[in-house]
């Protein structure tokens, strides 16, 4: 077979054979093709679209480029969560660790940030010491005892997704559905869970432009899954405002710790963020058999929350992969950006408009998230909110910090989250972050 001629087939939109899959993404992952090849072949696929049958034969392609993980002996429901990614959802940090208090096996897999959207994996990072690269016989082993572990693609583990959710991330080849359903479904498969709820994002700061095009990825996530056994649950949420009032790696971590901890006091800045993990939790625990409906599940998982138990199994886990706890118990410890700056209100009115998209690409500008495959995270720097979409404001007021290791960055940050914040002398009408349920 020659690659090129695969290429040429999806240009010309025809549709790619099995064999035509798997030929690619086997000799793409032993380097007899090499990326400028396969980033023209991603690029025929964002403008060409993948059909059902294509999406399958990427996600087996996938699956079998490494090894699965078997977790049938350990006696206990398997359910993990993956979002599409968003600008400030750090759900997973709490989500992980929160429902493995239920005796409920949580086998996280997560990725790094694409394109504006944060990533899980550099959160955790964040804290020093945290090992995201576990080796699976590590990752059971965790699981075993824990209930939980939060780790990222191994080299064994889908390396083809691995290798290509790199380039796609450098080739602005993310938002296409078939990819991004591939991408997913290949790794939690993989893993060894038995449900997943889908948080699928839905405005302009998730990785899909229109509402449509959510809706869409959330039904082909769950047939996919459902074809390869799983249960599933798909939610979309509002992302066209960064979630909760965070963005940044250490920061969103910290914001964690402030919901997680009893002892400390949660701002009503991040009553959404809240509001989303509970949700997510109780879609989860309902797959789990834990409860009759995800309102009942919600209802758990706040008390779980609340109680402290929760927090005492995220510093387990951070313990467990080498994080540093003492930075969880005392956050002050973390050291501090050297530049900051800040952005007020021009005027008085309501804040109609905190542009999730701006805040993302001015988050990677300020060195949260990478522009090329090779950058270096800066875990400290943040963008801070201090209002919300919505809130009111007056001449003055202060609605964002910014803090970063260069002046540069900062100014030219400030410059950009300028052009994504609106202020309105009409009042908004007020909505949630749940937008639908899909079965």
């Amino acid at each position: 077979m020659n690659p090129v001629e695969i290429i040429k087939k999806k240009r010309n939109g025809e549709i790619l054979s099995e064999e035509d899959i798997n030929y690619f993404i086997s000799h793409y992952v032993k380097g007899r093709i090499p990326d400028y090849q396969k980033s023209a072949l991603l690029m025929a696929i964002y403008f060409r679209g993948l059909n059902g049958e294509e999406t399958l034969g990427f996600v087996k392609a996938f699956i079998n480029s490494g090894e699965k993980v078997d977790l049938s002996h350990i006696n206990k429901p398997k359910i993990d969560k993956h979002s599409t990614g968003g600008v400030g959802d750090k759900t997973s940090i709490i989500l992980a660790p929160l429902i493995a208090c239920f005796d409920v096996v949580v086998p996280m897999m997560s990725g790094r940030g694409l394109g504006h959207t944060g990533g899980t994996l550099d959160k955790l990072e964040s804290i020093p010491g945290f090992n995201v690269h576990l080796s699976i016989p590590e990752f059971v082993k965790n699981l075993e005892k824990l209930n939980v572990s939060m780790i990222g693609q191994t080299d064994t583990l889908t390396p083809a997704d691995k290798k290509i959710y790199a380039l796609r991330d450098v080739t602005a080849t993310v938002e296409n559905v078939g990819l991004i359903t591939a991408s997913i479904t290949s790794k939690k498969i993989a893993e060894g869970s038995e449900g997943i709820v889908y948080d699928v994002k839905v405005g302009n700061g998730s990785t899909l432009p229109t509402y449509e095009k959510s809706k869409e990825l959330a039904s082909k996530l769950l047939k996919t899954s459902k074809d390869f056994g799983q249960q599933a649950i798909a939610i979309l949420t509002d992302m066209s405002s960064p979630l909760g009032y965070a963005i940044g790696n250490w920061s969103e971590i910290l914001e964690c710790i402030e919901i997680m901890d009893p002892d400390r006091e949660v701002t009503p800045l991040s009553q959404d963020l809240v509001e989303v993990t509970l949700y997510l939790a109780g879609a989860m625990l309902q797959l789990a058999g834990k409860c009759a409906d995800i309102d009942q599940g919600v209802k758990l998982a706040e008390e779980k929350l609340n109680s402290g138990e929760c927090f005492e199994k995220f510093k387990a886990l951070v313990e467990m992969q080498g994080g540093d706890v003492s930075v969880i118990n005392s956050p002050e410890k973390y050291p501090k950006p050297q530049f900051t700056d800040s952005i007020t209100a021009a005027e008085s009115g309501f804040i109609t408009e905190l542009d999730a998209l701006t805040f993302g690409l001015a988050a990677v500008n300020l060195g949260c998230g990478r522009k090329a495959v090779e950058d270096k995270i800066d875990y400290s720097s943040a963008i801070i909110l201090k209002k919300k979409v919505y809130d009111a404001v007056k001449a003055g007021d202060l609605i964002c910090e910014i803090s970063g290791e260069t002046e540069k960055q900062v100014s030219s940050t400030k410059q950009i989250l300028l052009k994504g914040i609106t202020i309105s002398k009409d009042r908004p009408n007020v909505k949630g972050r749940i937008i639908e349920v899909i079965n």
